[in-house]
């Protein structure tokens, strides 16, 4: 069994040589650990520095590409890298890496495919009483979107097995985190939350530059979740929203008629006839919209079979002689330190 600890980075090299020092060498259950530094577009000495630490591999994608891009460039090369398990932590040393050995273990005893680090948020000193608020708020949404029990989405440290990561894609750009807990859970991926402990912070996060740009970019997230993977409920909410000012303006009209005024107040029957139409409209986006999520599931799954099935023709071709103890030697399909 291999273990691939991967850690997107952008600009980490005063922290990374921490992040690393305290990485495990070897985790209970697993045969080979190695670490996988995903280099996205640093300008600073990222990467030479992660070689200098020690890590077994450096993905350099050329260009900053954002965090949820280096987070799904890293499943790929763990996946090409032959990881069973690929754990997923921060380049600034968030999270106290002595928890890969307990977020690992549902995975290892077949109760889950993904384990998610819960952070103690009550305890975080440095986490104010409304980003608690709001951590708790994505939290909420992205249960009742995924249907999982997952009660820290936002949080990076997490744990997949290679089955899930190969199912995996993320569509935006600023973070992975929400997205893919629920594309897990449309596609029936089981997921545990695990209780994890942070270290204290080591620079000013780089996602949330103020409160008011994070309730922004948080409140536009979760409308965008709900968007691409439960449309229909959120049109119909939508929809029914116009219809209703419209359903009201039609009784009222209904009123007047029956007290014999109705002559005077056709302007009610108009308004009500056209806002009653519009949702209607916007319901019916939201069934097309629907239509267009199942699609994205299908594609997703089919994604998933095919680099399966890359990764399968991966391992037939890079088996080399016999070592000495008889097994096949795998050869590696990233260098290490490229």
């Amino acid at each position: 069994m291999k273990l691939i600890i991967q850690i997107p980075c952008y600009n980490e090299a005063d922290q990374l040589a921490d992040t690393l020092a305290c990485l495990p060498r070897a985790v209970p259950g697993f045969d080979q650990v190695e670490w996988l530094v995903i280099d996205d577009g640093s300008i600073d000495a990222t990467a030479a520095v992660a070689r200098a630490a020690g890590a077994d591999h450096v993905l350099s994608l050329g260009h900053n590409r954002g965090l949820a891009q280096a987070f799904m460039a890293g499943l790929e090369a763990s996946l090409r890298l032959g990881a069973d398990v690929i754990v997923n932590t921060d380049g600034d040393n968030q999270y106290r890496a002595d928890g890969i050995a307990a977020l690992t273990a549902p995975i290892l005893a077949g109760q889950a495919q993904i384990a998610i680090g819960e952070r103690p948020i009550g305890r975080i000193a440095h986490f104010s009483p409304l980003k608690r608020r709001l951590q708790w708020l994505g939290s909420w949404v992205v249960r009742q979107a995924s249907g999982s029990t997952v009660r820290d989405a936002p949080s990076g440290f997490r744990a997949i097995h290679r089955d899930a990561a190969a199912q995996l894609y993320v569509f935006g750009k600023y973070t992975y985190t929400l997205e893919t807990i629920i594309q897990a859970g449309r596609l029936r991926v089981p997921m545990v939350s695990v209780p994890v402990e942070v270290n204290p912070p080591t620079r000013d996060s780089r996602l949330i530059r103020s409160v008011f740009g994070y309730i922004v970019k948080s409140s536009l997230t979760i409308l965008r979740i709900f968007a691409l993977y439960c449309p229909l409920r959120l049109f119909a909410i939508l929809g029914a929203i116009v219809a209703l000012p419209g359903i009201l303006a039609f009784l009222r009209f209904l009123v007047l008629l029956a007290m014999g005024e109705g002559d005077g107040n056709v302007q009610s029957l108009v308004i009500g006839a056209a806002l009653i139409a519009a949702g209607t409209v916007v319901a019916m986006g939201g069934l097309i919209a629907d239509l267009v999520a199942a699609n994205r599931v299908l594609l997703a799954e089919i994604r998933g079979r095919l680099l399966k099935r890359e990764l399968l023709d991966g391992d037939r071709s890079a088996v080399g002689p016999p070592r000495s103890g008889g097994r096949p030697a795998r050869r590696e399909l990233l260098e290490a330190g490229e």
